[in-house]
């Protein structure tokens, strides 16, 4: 009869030890035999009839291994069941030699396995955390900034005949040169389309008259101010320290005509709701900016209880069992490196930490998503992509689109793990002590600039 036993050989670091008698697996071997003879085809035996020690002397070896692993792995399976060992990943094999398993000299084997534990978790009060709630001012300059952007955004395109004014649209051609403006051969060439107050200044002057089919030569860093700079460079696939020059290809000169602001505007904006001037119109705006940004601030207090409760978590890790698990991982032609293991590991182990803090959230506060939340779920992203702002599940189509996304298993685990991280940052958020700051939106985004530069 197999035997496993423990042994603790650092904190939550144990080794599992198996041994197994040749009546645990032999019958289980000759078994394997006798079916494999069944359906073995080869040449110059009829199917069923080839002799057991041909079978035995051709495929023996192998099935005589796999039979051993399997109940190698059963025993360690039901004992760590039975014992209720709460293990991270799965038990790693510690020297195993296959080239001892002789199946012509069957025998009693024993095997070692490594295993990490779980630790337990005491997560921070959050009653006593006390954290900044964010609200955006929502000042007259941000809201005329935001008339501004709808106006143009549902304007009317014009094609001027050369550059105007600061308003223009440029469609360009960035084409990679040497200094002088001669293209480079196999050089960078990417179109883009820019106003042209996002050229410095200094610079715009010089594009005042420009019509289309007109090239310009251009040092990225005299042209653009380092916003626009850095997001031109991007786009080009470059990063801030290129040397690169390139001229503009001007392929059209566009000028958009602001909305008139009128009922007409007001309606197609927010149909329906019967706008008739322009001091509601901007209130309307004012409360989808607020709406909008009151979004913005939630995640962001969101991730101060996520730093909340992972920096006031302590926990500790089989540190030297899970790196030796990650070299495990993956096709052995792509597995990782000891010392990429070592690099990567502390981002690693913030990610375990995580996973074990959010199952304790969900453990103790009986946090769940039901199938009928799934289904709303997809309901409501489907009236995201349709642009509406309600549905009929009773429609046929309606109901086979959601009956095909509950089918997809990927949809609904996503669909699941997404409701689930919502429903314990909810949660959470109940349980802080929160604390209302009134913050411009500039601060706002370079406080939060400032927060994931701190993070990478």
């Amino acid at each position: 009869m197999a035997t496993v036993t423990q042994q603790e050989i650092a904190p939550l670091h144990k080794h599992l030890n198996v041994t197994i008698n040749k009546e645990d697996y032999l019958p289980k071997f000759e078994k394997s035999l006798r079916e494999y003879s069944k359906k073995a085809n080869i040449p110059g035996f009829r199917k069923g009839m080839v002799p057991a020690g041909l079978i035995k002397k051709m495929y023996g070896s192998s099935l005589f291994v796999d039979e051993i692993l399997k109940t190698v792995d059963h025993e360690i399976l039901q004992y760590i069941e039975t014992e209720k060992l709460d293990i991270f990943a799965q038990p790693l094999p510690v020297d195993l030699q296959i080239d001892q398993l002789d199946v012509n000299h069957p025998n009693n084997y024993s095997f070692t396995f490594e295993v990490g534990m779980k630790p337990e978790i005491r997560l921070p009060e959050l009653s006593g955390k006390e954290l900044k709630k964010y609200r955006i001012d929502i000042t007259d300059a941000l809201l005329e900034e935001e008339v501004q952007r709808l106006r143009n955004r549902y304007g009317n395109m014009t094609e001027p005949e050369a550059v105007e004014n600061d308003e223009n649209v440029l469609n360009v051609r960035f084409i990679e040169s040497d200094a002088e403006g001669n293209e480079i051969p196999g050089g960078i060439q990417k179109d883009n389309s820019l106003l042209v107050k996002y050229f410095t200044e200094a610079y715009r002057p010089s594009l005042i008259g420009k019509k289309k089919d007109e090239t310009i030569q251009v040092d990225l860093k005299d042209a653009f101010e380092s916003r626009e700079r850095e997001w031109v460079l991007n786009d080009l696939g470059l990063d801030s320290s290129t040397d690169k020059h390139f001229k503009l290809l001007i392929t059209k000169v566009g000028f958009v005509e602001p909305k008139e602001l009128n009922e007409e505007f007001f309606n197609q904006l927010f149909a329906g709701e019967e706008i008739k001037t322009e001091a509601d119109f901007r209130e309307r705006v004012k409360k989808e900016l607020e709406k909008q940004w009151e979004a913005e601030t939630r995640n962001q207090l969101h991730h101060s209880i996520y730093h909340t409760l992972l920096d006031n978590t302590a926990i500790e890790f089989p540190a030297e069992f899970l790196k030796r698990w990650l070299l495990t991982q993956g096709d052995k032609d792509q597995r990782k490196t000891q010392e990429q293991v070592e690099l990567e590991f502390p981002n690693f182990i913030n990610q375990l930490k995580w996973t074990l803090i959010t199952e304790a959230l969900v453990q103790n506060n009986h946090i769940e998503v039901l199938p009928d939340e799934i289904r709303q779920f997809a309901k409501q992203q489907l009236l995201g992509y349709m642009g509406m702002q309600s549905l009929d599940e009773e429609q046929q189509w309606v109901s086979d689109y959601i009956d095909r996304m509950m089918k997809d298993r990927k949809y609904v685990e996503d669909s699941y793990n997404r409701m689930q991280t919502q429903k314990i940052f909810d949660f959470a958020e109940t349980q802080v002590k929160t604390v209302d700051t009134v913050i411009s939106k500039e601060d706002f985004v370079k406080m939060n600039a400032e927060h994931q530069h701190k993070h990478h």
